[in-house]
């Protein structure tokens, strides 16, 4: 049995050491030394291309990042599960990055910030922790993590999925029918959606605009979902007060977009989490053993869905 890599080769180097210390049993190649196509049984790859199609005994693929949206699921028989990357490192970055900027926004930092440049020593009223509603959409593994930390703060919190969802101390809305009362709850936004045709622009001025004014963003979900310029507006406005901001489209972000001069906006180059090389490993081998053994692989996407 032989795992096929296609992903960046430093990592896979120490993949392929964990592998021969952890499960010498199973073959691990680097693309393009696939060896014997007919003996490999599962691909990991952050863009598989034509493999999964051509690789005659296949029986999963696996995305080396938390998200499926890169792969296009047409090009992969649809027979193959498809599995997304589950490791503590992404959940503990996830959690700090947007405890972080949840915090800077409800200490008002953007204003100190803004008063430090203008050279101004203003103390503003500081607002309890109780009276700043954040609501998070998508409620996977990394959204329900985010709320279970930021509810210890004491901020009233709640999140948005499409299917129904109970985490304790968080009030839960499901459906495009109850988005319109989440979001008017809602003072500092965070979304953390898969990409899908559903929630391509999905930040856009309508939704703005059914946040209270003066509502901030914190969208570290896949750039595809904000629509940059109804953003822009809506902080010209004063709808929106301010916005962090992980990830954009396209990305690398052009020197010359406006989103970079915005000084009510914070940007970071996608880099709110990250897989480490040797949990992660070990995160495949558990799902190799759980496939194995006929159990759920953690990870596991549905396809209809996109996520």
């Amino acid at each position: 049995m032989t795992v096929l890599y296609k992903s960046d080769p430093v990592r896979g180097a120490i993949w392929a050491e964990r592998f021969a210390q952890l499960a010498p049993d199973i073959a691990f190649r680097v693309w393009p030394d696939i060896g014997d196509p007919s003996a490999i049984r599962y691909l990991v790859a952050w863009q598989p291309d034509d493999l999964a199609v051509t690789l005659p005994n296949l029986e999963a693929v696996f995305s080396v990042g938390a998200g499926v949206d890169q792969l296009d699921l047409t090009r992969i028989p649809a027979h193959l599960p498809v599995v997304r990357m589950i490791e503590p490192g992404i959940v503990d970055g996830m959690v700090e990055y947007v405890t972080e900027a949840v915090l800077a926004i409800h200490r008002d930092l953007f204003d100190y910030a803004l008063q430090q440049q203008a050279r101004i020593w203003a103390p503003m009223p500081l607002r309890p922790a109780a009276s700043r509603r954040v609501g998070v959409l998508g409620l996977g593994v990394l959204g329900t993590a985010v709320l279970e930390r930021l509810r210890l703060f004491g901020f009233p919190c709640a999140g948005w999925s499409r299917s129904p969802r109970d985490i304790e101390g968080v009030e839960c809305f499901a459906g495009d029918a109850a988005l319109g009362a989440f979001l008017a709850r809602t003072d500092v936004l965070v979304c953390l959606l898969p990409l899908t045709g559903a929630t391509r622009g999905i930040l856009d001025r309508r939704m703005f605009a059914a946040l209270p004014e003066g509502a901030s963003i914190v969208h570290v979900g896949r750039g595809p979902q904000l629509v940059a310029g109804d953003l822009i507006d809506a902080l010209d406005r004063g709808q929106i007060r301010s916005a962090v901001i992980d990830v954009t489209d396209p990305e690398p972000l052009p020197a010359d977009h406006p989103l970079w001069t915005q000084p009510r906006v914070r940007l970071t180059p996608h880099i709110a989490s990250a897989t480490s090389a040797v949990p992660a490993a070990d995160a495949l081998l558990e799902n190799l053993r759980r496939h194995r053994a006929g159990e759920p692989m953690i990870g596991q996407i549905d396809r209809s869905r996109g996520y």
